[in-house]
């Protein structure tokens, strides 16, 4: 059977295409950082933060292309069908056919993107110095989240094969519930069920800790049920700390590598940024544009299926690299929206965060010493900053809270 595709397809990898031009370009043609970054940063450390980032652009742009060629290559080509045809043969039935290419697929782009995910994810951070992590450990976890990500892919794609055959006009509305309250779920019981399988969870005995994070709750007028630290350090020598849970059970948690390496008044920074994602509501309205997304992202798929592959009855098993070479241009594509909520929200988290503490001086002096020792890129190419940035780089962080001090 012969598929015809939609000219959206086109337009969709013209801008895909578009997109990592441009950020190679400025990948290997950075330009100059801002006149201001030298005020609170070194010229060594914005040169390190630099040629890191750079590598980690570059991982980043082969990773995406070689992905690109083999998708675009297995769709649009024959070999997607033709594999598809060989399914169907050889399993016999069609739920079997179905499992049986979903899992060839996912192999081939896992291993595709295993070289990539090892670089970036063990050699780099090892040779800058970030990851504690032993190789072990680092194939241990590759391998729980590989297994997790294949069950639940292949759980959802039954499902998803399920509601296209049984509701053809109208299964991308079912996929959108079901993909919501997973969503939900995830937020919900991720911390509990997902999160203990690769770190440990012990609550403070710290009375200090304790009484600073009470402070904050009060002032914040969030009830905090717990204060947990995490065992980080197995991992990383970056710093964090996070808020869990919806409703009326809130865990505050603490990377261990917080406490040991900042000072109290950077934890207190760094506790009340994350108390202030809360106080305005940012993981509630998160999950409300993921679920609008969503349902966006399931519409334009469900207009182009009809569009382009004729339903008889039920869909073969090829639909589902049409599917993923879907969501793999509208996930890039879409990223620039997502990151602009992303980073509105996290400077809303950043000022409110000054008014917990009342310590706009020690707000800066937490960017500019996260920023070094995480070696970031602190002025980043403004397109760069646009498209990929989940955060505001570090010298727009800082600039946002010097705004709230007082005139010299």
């Amino acid at each position: 059977m012969t598929y015809k595709f939609h000219c959206l397809w086109y337009i969709m990898i013209a801008v895909t295409l578009l997109f990592l031009v441009l950020f190679t370009w400025f990948t290997l043609y950075p330009g100059q950082p801002s006149k201001d970054t030298y005020t609170y940063f070194s010229k060594k450390d914005v040169g390190r933060a630099r040629d890191h980032a750079r590598t980690q652009r570059i991982i980043s742009v082969a990773d995406i292309a070689v992905n690109l060629v083999f998708l675009i290559r297995f769709t649009m080509g024959k070999t997607g069908r033709e594999l598809s045809a060989w399914c169907e043969r050889t399993a016999g039935r069609y739920t079997a056919s179905i499992i049986l290419y979903f899992i060839i697929l996912w192999a081939l782009l896992n291993l595709i993107d295993l070289p990539f995910s090892f670089y970036e994810g063990y050699t780099l951070q090892k040779s800058w110095g970030f990851s504690t992590q032993t190789l072990n450990s680092w194939w241990s976890d590759y391998i729980k989240n590989a297994s997790m990500d294949l069950v639940m892919s292949c759980i959802g794609v039954l499902l998803l094969f399920f509601a296209m055959n049984r509701w053809p006009d109208r299964w991308h509305i079912a996929a959108w519930a079901t993909v919501s309250v997973v969503m939900v779920l995830e937020t919900i019981i991720g911390p509990v069920l997902v999160e203990p399988m690769f770190n440990k969870f012990e609550p403070t005995k710290d009375p200090k800790l304790i009484s600073m994070v009470q402070e904050l709750a009060d002032k914040a007028d969030i009830p905090v049920d717990e204060v947990l630290i995490m065992d980080a350090s197995r991992r990383t020598r970056k710093a964090n700390a996070y808020f869990t849970g919806i409703g009326k059970v809130k865990r505050i948690v603490v990377y261990d590598t917080l406490l040991k390496d900042y000072p109290e008044d950077a934890v207190k920074g760094v506790i009340a940024h994350e108390m202030a994602h809360w106080k305005k509501g940012h993981i509630i309205k998160g999950l409300a544009a993921g679920c609008a997304g969503i349902f966006i992202l399931f519409a334009v798929l469900h207009m182009l299926i009809k569009s382009d592959i004729p339903f008889r009855g039920r869909f073969k098993p090829y639909v589902w690299a049409y599917i993923t070479l879907f969501l793999f241009l509208a996930s890039y594509i879409s990223g620039p929206i997502y990151n602009y909520a992303s980073r509105y929200m996290e400077t809303e988290a950043d000022l409110t965060s000054v008014s917990l503490t009342h310590d706009p001086a020690a707000a800066i002096k937490l960017q500019t010493d996260l920023a070094a020792k995480n070696v970031s890129d602190m002025s980043p190419p403004a397109f760069i900053e646009w498209f990929s940035y989940s955060h505001p780089s570090g010298m727009h962080r800082i600039e946002s809270i010097k705004n709230l001090m007082p005139p010299a």
